[in-house]
């Protein structure tokens, strides 16, 4: 039998030299991998084949409110009583200056995240005016999470200037049912896959610690490579109160960390983001994170819980060796 230490290293070898990923079955025998040799050797790896030019973007609450799905991670859905502001769609005005104010601070992409299954069409085109305005003030690169739009739309919307479209899946297809009963896995990637014939760039992940197993978030990362997904948003679930999770345990840095690795082995070229919930994470493990594969990140504060301190991150990126 192979020591987990060499086969760890065997297997970084093989993604580096072909910069493919593992098969679900190699990911599942990383498991038991000790975490400082997972840890270097996917570090290895995110080196020899992801970007080591740190991708960072900012996120804005374009539309908050009340929102008729029920995923149980979600402050804004109707189905639960957590406290959330609504508001309807913001102004071009509003979102021009969240966007200045971000690439003001050297950021490179501004994503636009609204509430509801999807936005009506009156949404879509007030949406659409806004965005190009936005292409026309700055050189900020656009994003949009709108959820399950139509290809037409999806279409209007990149010849606006929306250049990458957002949908999480969440969580592996054998577990999503559990978290969410009002749509379905499979609307969402096909949303994925018309925004990508479409024209846009694609981005999805996940949240980790909703009570998932490793083996399912192992599924969920390569389902995300099998829909051709290279931006990865990896969320940490920061339980909200009012929502069906307001109980679920924390998990431990080091659960984190291994996740983190098996994505990169699995994803050896995909950017992947820190998302939600990281502003738990000590400095060291942020920087253990960025070493491990984390080559992205959205800065600043989230949707509806706050973000780590933007000085703060940038530094330990520098320290992490990557270029912003």
């Amino acid at each position: 039998m192979v020591p987990m230490d060499d086969f760890a290293a065997r297997t970084a070898d093989r993604v580096i030299s072909e910069c493919r990923g593992v098969s679900e079955s190699e990911a599942m025998m990383l498991m038991d991998v000790p975490l400082e040799v997972l840890k270097n050797e996917a570090g290895r790896i995110t080196e020899a084949c992801a970007s080591r030019k740190f991708d960072t973007c900012s996120i804005i609450n374009g539309k908050s409110g009340r929102c008729p799905e029920d995923c149980k991670w979600c402050a804004q859905s109707r189905h639960y009583k957590a406290r959330v502001t609504e508001y309807p769609l913001l102004s071009a005005d509003k979102l021009l200056r969240a966007a200045e104010l971000s690439r003001s601070k050297g950021i490179g992409r501004f994503s636009i995240v609204t509430s509801g299954r999807k936005l009506p069409p009156r949404d879509v085109e007030q949406l659409c005016e806004s965005v190009r305005m936005l292409s026309e003030r700055t050189d900020i690169s656009l994003c949009l999470s709108a959820g399950l739009l139509s290809e037409p739309e999806l279409e209007t919307l990149r010849e606006a200037g929306i250049s990458r479209y957002h949908c999480n899946l969440e969580s592996a297809p054998s577990y999503f049912g559990e978290l969410c009963t009002t749509h379905s896995q499979k609307e969402k990637i096909d949303t994925l896959k018309a925004a990508r014939r479409a024209g846009m760039e694609i981005c999805s992940g996940g949240i980790i610690g909703m009570g998932e197993t490793m083996e399912q978030r192992i599924e969920l990362a390569v389902v995300l490579r099998e829909t051709g997904v290279k931006s990865v948003p990896v969320n940490i679930l920061a339980p909200i109160k009012g929502t069906p999770l307001e109980n679920e345990p924390l998990i431990s840095e080091e659960d984190v960390l291994r996740t983190i690795a098996i994505f990169r082995f699995i994803l050896p070229d995909a950017a992947l983001r820190f998302a939600g919930g990281r502003a738990r994470l000590s400095k060291r493990t942020t920087l253990e994170a960025y070493r491990a594969g984390i080559n992205a990140s959205i800065m600043g504060d989230m949707l509806t819980t706050a973000g780590a301190d933007m000085d703060a991150d940038f530094a330990l990126i520098r320290a992490a060796g990557y270029s912003l």
